[in-house]
């Protein structure tokens, strides 16, 4: 005869599927954290929250057999997901490019950079911003927020220069008498990375009063999303700043200070947006460990402690 489904032991099929369906749960939780890596801000990661109820919409109507919902929610994941492709094309480049070198590793692992400090770096920058916006002296410069730009953004790199930043510095370098004067310069957390880079310019059809600063400003930031421009006019003297692909201006060196600070403040928020996740892990994992060791009947932690 064959053993009663009341025995001691559980039936084999349903622990498996039980144990299956943690390593599907623990993947998915691995991908979203990836992608959380990827993304890394807080003001997009309602876009990926969005993408993930869509998700587990269409999961829970397909398991309930709602044919009609599930198709229609199955073909909004789909757009949305390529909306998302879009417009972090970037990212998901890096990401690509990462998995295709076999570097799976590192993407589980945070990226922390060197965050320009409001009272040094940022002071010497609109210092040095003030001081040619009332000579009337164009610059051109670029900072990083969220990891290196791709040097296939940028038309010619410039010279590599790797310099403490200050306000001499920039200003020595825009003067119209030195020889990297005509380019942009490139700041990499308190340092300036390269002077000289040629920047592609934008291909949206700009104002008359912007020249080629400005289009070259919203063409880098259109191409790298993880940088902001800083212009000054070399005709009105007037400040600017470009995100995105977006021109803010006019602007006052105290404006540009603020947005300055108020940017890069919140690249400490998103440093701890993805390790946060670290510690839900840990209780999913310790959790998961707890319902395993239930189903194949095996002695927890616990218990052994009180043995």
């Amino acid at each position: 005869m064959a053993p009663s489904s009341s025995g001691s032991f559980p039936d084999p099929s349903w622990a498996q599927s039980v144990l299956l369906h943690s390593i599907d749960v623990g993947l998915v939780l691995a991908l979203t954290y990836m992608v959380l890596l990827i993304i890394g801000e807080r003001r997009t990661l309602w876009m990926v929250r969005g993408l993930i109820v869509l998700m587990l919409a269409a999961a829970l109507s397909n398991r309930l057999g709602l044919t009609l919902l599930s198709f229609v929610l199955e073909k909004l994941v789909v757009g949305s997901a390529v909306a998302m492709a879009v417009i972090f094309q970037s990212e998901f480049r890096r990401f690509l490019e990462q998995v295709g070198r076999g570097e799976i590793v590192q993407l589980f692992q945070e990226k922390r950079r060197p965050i320009p400090k409001p009272d040094s770096v940022i002071d010497e920058i609109v210092d040095a911003v003030k001081e040619l916006s009332q000579n009337r002296i164009g610059a051109l410069m670029i900072m990083e927020t969220n990891g290196p730009i791709d040097e296939r953004d940028v038309s010619v790199p410039g010279v590599q220069l790797n310099a403490e930043v200050s306000k001499e510095l920039l200003q020595t370098i825009f003067q119209t008498s030195t020889l990297l004067h005509d380019g942009a310069v490139l700041i990499r957390g308190s340092r300036v990375a390269a002077a000289g880079v040629i920047l592609p310019l934008s291909e949206r059809t700009a104002s008359r009063q912007l020249g080629t600063r400005h289009r070259a400003a919203m063409g880098i930031t259109e191409r790298a999303e993880n940088c902001l421009c800083i212009v000054v006019s070399e005709e009105t003297g007037s400040i600017s700043l470009a995100e995105r692909g977006k021109l803010n201006r006019p602007l006052t060196s105290s404006k540009l200070k603020e947005l300055l600070e108020a940017r890069f403040s919140t690249a400490v928020d998103r440093e701890a947006v993805a390790p946060g996740l670290r510690s839900i892990g840990r209780r999913i994992k310790s959790q998961g460990k707890e319902v395993v060791s239930r189903v194949l009947r095996l002695p927890s932690s616990s218990s052994q402690e009180k043995k």
